[in-house]
């Protein structure tokens, strides 16, 4: 498939369910969204028969600080116009779609890798770098920066990366896997010694009057309940919380 395939399918669901959520007032009555009003919908009717639609499958992960003093993490704020899906809402970084570097043929397909991906997303969203969108060369992911630094750094265990699982959102389908990094304090302030404010995505946003988010139940609990955060974030804090032993053990 390619990129615009998913939007095909996914906005015209998105924007059914929304139409067919509006009374006659313009106010959103939830009594009014059934199935009889959802044509578009029922003909994909199982969201994971992947033969039945394009799905578009991202990359979440919760960026994880760990150090002495306590285990942080940030939030990028999505803006509303500079982002396809999920506008002005909250969600880990980074995110990005499983997608090639590069179109130009390359052996073995260096970019068919999922911490690849991940790697290509923390230069673009943490240290604003351009963005790596199939018209260049392909990367050396052995040489370049910051890729050298944060694959050595993962084969030696100072990045931990773990798999949470997978979802689809149920208001247009699109595909996420939802992934953790923790990071070991003084590999996150080497290799984000330069980390942004703005990127192309959004804002990053940490917690109010913290240098970071703390990761404890409190906070979780707040962005769960009083934020405004995007499902595959909200997926991600979640189960991250229940898995929190096993990540941080």
């Amino acid at each position: 498939m390619r990129y615009f395939d998913m939007f095909d399918v996914g906005e015209a669901l998105a924007h059914e369910l929304a139409l067919a959520s509006i009374g006659r007032n313009g106010n959103l009555q939830e009594d009014r969204c059934s199935w009889e009003r959802l044509p578009f919908r029922r003909l994909v009717r199982d969201p994971f028969d992947l033969q039945a639609y394009p799905l578009m499958l991202s990359i979440s992960t919760l960026t994880i600080r760990r150090s002495r003093a306590g285990t942080t993490f940030l939030l990028l704020r999505r803006g509303a116009g500079q982002v396809a899906i999920a506008g002005g809402m909250l969600s880990v970084m980074p995110t990005g779609v499983f997608q090639p570097a590069s179109i130009l043929p390359a052996p073995d397909s260096p970019d068919f890798d999922l911490w690849r991906n991940m790697m290509r997303e923390y230069s673009e969203e943490f240290l604003g770098n351009p963005e790596h969108d199939g018209s260049g060369d392909p990367i050396d992911y052995a040489g370049e920066e910051p890729f050298r630094t944060l694959d050595a750094a993962r084969k030696a265990a100072k990045i931990r990366i773990f798999c949470l699982g997978a979802g689809i959102d149920a208001l247009n389908y699109v595909g996420d896997i939802f992934t953790v990094a923790v990071f070991d304090d003084d590999v996150f302030d080497e290799v984000f010694n330069g980390l942004v404010e703005l990127n192309e995505e959004g804002t990053v946003t940490s917690g109010r009057g913290r240098e970071q988010f703390t990761f404890d139940e409190s906070m979780i609990d707040e962005l769960l309940t009083a934020e405004p955060l995007a499902p595959s974030g909200a997926a991600c804090l979640y189960l991250a919380w229940q898995h929190r032993e096993r990540l941080l053990g």
